[in-house]
């Protein structure tokens, strides 16, 4: 029976999570500890970029290395990975002095396989041990996945990798992929598994893996704290635990318990990781986890048209991600349109002309109640509210782009509701108009209700709109929104959006007085 052995890697795929800025303290700190808990290999970050920087787990070259694992214990083997998508230059692959890493990772999709196997055979050459790791395993049909290995089995490297992407593969299919492999690697080659934990299913995997008890060498990646990209990865300090229970080896799990506590915790109340509904829903879709974040991120879908949007992605495009092509699909899906003519033309014969108070759904909202209940008072005012009831002003329409806050609001207002075509199959609305006709140019804000409905304003012949509530965006979670319901997380963002709405709000304001009523952090001037 062959040996199981675990990896960590924690700071290469948990970089995904910080942009692998664990700062400098933590990188020394995090290695030395780690290597305190016997396991056998510890993957310490990508080689990737140009530039060396102390703070981060991204090394241009292996001698780079040198700096975060000096002194090396002889009981661990440290590796970096190489992402054949930006292979760095082989002149930075000096040759294996001891000195750095002793073997690198190599991860590679269907369409860079020829391109892998030279640059493994020449690293090999350059005395470093390789791990090849197939992105997106389950990917392959069985006769692809059977010739990748026996490519790969003529450079006798030391372990293939099963590699989840995107934390989709169930235990049956992972079964399976094992028993090819198994059934087909050389002797002496190891098999790797690689998890992402979107349903939840890399310590069964693992588990199951180890109980086959195989004739060949196992090696089983994991992160502390499960961190890594996505719904993050199997858990070393569970797994480690499993191993010790089951299996009689000795990891000490107190060293990974403190990596938790003096390292992770911070990052992990700043940058979640970990099972949510739309990792879920990118992995049972089998898409990209990257559009289950650009689409989180949006905060304007219900859980159905998230499925619904997911599902309908070409099935070429859904291992595929870039902001481009997401953008692209979610405009499409958000753009439904419909003769809105009859719409436009009574909004138009009920509010040209006239001055419309318009509740945004800022904190100032209720720190100016009193000011804005005075405005709202004032003869001739028509009140508009955005995406939220606004109960305490009495508005005179409510209207709604976002899905999410039309379910908060249906049935809760005795407002006329104005809806963007997007919002499908709504059963409470007194005019519809085009979602396209009134979204921005610019993707991080194409359908900001806010704008939408200025522009909706302009359309239809308001004289002045006098803004309450449109406070702009802080990076401090509860900050911005005068119902705790509806907060949403900017973080870094929070900048770049409040300048691009900026930008858009003097347009608007070049074609229509705008007043602002409360303290807003936009600059409109």
């Amino acid at each position: 029976m062959g040996k199981v052995f675990l990896l960590d890697c924690t700071l290469r795929d948990g970089g995904y999570i910080n942009d692998w800025n664990f700062g400098e303290e933590t990188i020394r700190g995090f290695s030395q500890k780690i290597a305190q808990t016997g396991i056998e290999f510890f993957e310490v970050g990508f080689i990737k970029g140009d530039v060396y920087d102390p703070n981060k787990t991204l090394f241009p070259d292996t001698k780079s290395f040198s700096n975060v694992i000096h002194p090396k214990k002889k009981w661990l083997q440290y590796v970096g990975m190489i992402d054949m998508s930006a292979p760095v230059p082989l002149d930075r692959i000096a040759p294996n002095d001891g000195s750095s890493i002793d073997g690198i990772r190599v991860i590679f999709k269907k369409d860079k396989i020829e391109e892998a196997y030279t640059y493994c055979q020449r690293i090999q050459e350059l005395g470093y041990f390789i791990s090849v790791n197939i992105v997106g395993t389950d990917l392959y049909t069985d006769k692809e996945f059977i010739d990748v290995i026996e490519k790969f089995n003529q450079l006798h490297p030391l372990t293939v990798a099963i590699v989840d992407s995107f934390g989709l593969i169930k235990r049956k299919q992972f079964l399976r992929l094992v028993y090819i492999a198994d059934h087909n690697l050389d002797d002496g080659i190891a098999l790797s598994y690689h998890a992402h934990n979107n349903l939840q299913q890399a310590f069964g995997n693992a588990e199951a893996l180890v109980e086959l008890n195989l004739q060949r060498d196992v090696i089983v990646d994991a992160c502390v704290f499960g961190m890594g990209r996505g719904a993050g990865n199997l858990n070393l300090e569970l797994f480690a635990e499993f191993m010790n229970e089951n299996y009689g080896t000795s990891y000490k799990i107190e060293p990974m318990l403190e990596i938790i506590d003096e390292y992770l915790n911070d990052i992990y109340k700043t940058k979640f990781w970990g099972y949510s509904l739309p990792f879920y829903l990118s992995a049972s879709t089998g898409c990209h986890p990257n559009y289950a974040i650009y689409l989180a991120e949006k905060n304007t879908l219900s859980v159905k048209s998230f499925n619904e949007l997911l599902r309908g992605i070409p099935q070429e495009d859904k291992a595929k991600f870039s902001k481009e092509r997401a953008e692209t699909f979610y405009r499409q899906y958000q753009e439904n349109y419909v003769d809105d003519r009859d719409s436009l033309r009574r909004l138009t014969l009920e509010l040209t002309g006239k001055s419309v108070l318009f509740l945004a759904p800022g904190r100032s909202l209720k720190e100016y109640e009193k000011k804005i209940s005075e405005v709202r008072n004032q003869s001739g005012v028509v009140a508009v509210a955005v995406n939220i009831c606004a109960d305490a002003f009495v508005p005179d329409y409510v209207f709604c782009s976002n899905i999410r806050r039309y379910g908060q609001i249906q049935g809760k207002t005795h407002a006329r509701i104005i809806t963007t075509s997007n919002l499908k199959n709504v059963l409470q609305t007194d005019y519809v108009v085009n979602f396209s006709s009134f979204t921005s140019p610019n993707a991080e804000i194409i359908d900001n209700s806010g704008l939408m409905c200025l522009r909706l304003m302009l359309a239809v012949g308001v004289k002045e709109v006098l803004l309450a509530g449109m406070d702009g965006y802080t990076a401090f979670q509860g900050n911005d929104y005068f119902d705790q319901q509806l907060t949403h997380k900017f973080t870094q963002q929070a900048q770049t959006i409040n300048a691009l709405i900026s930008d858009q709000l003097k347009k608007i304001g070049s074609q229509i007085t705008l007043k602002f009523i409360t303290p807003t952090r936009y600059s409109v001037e």
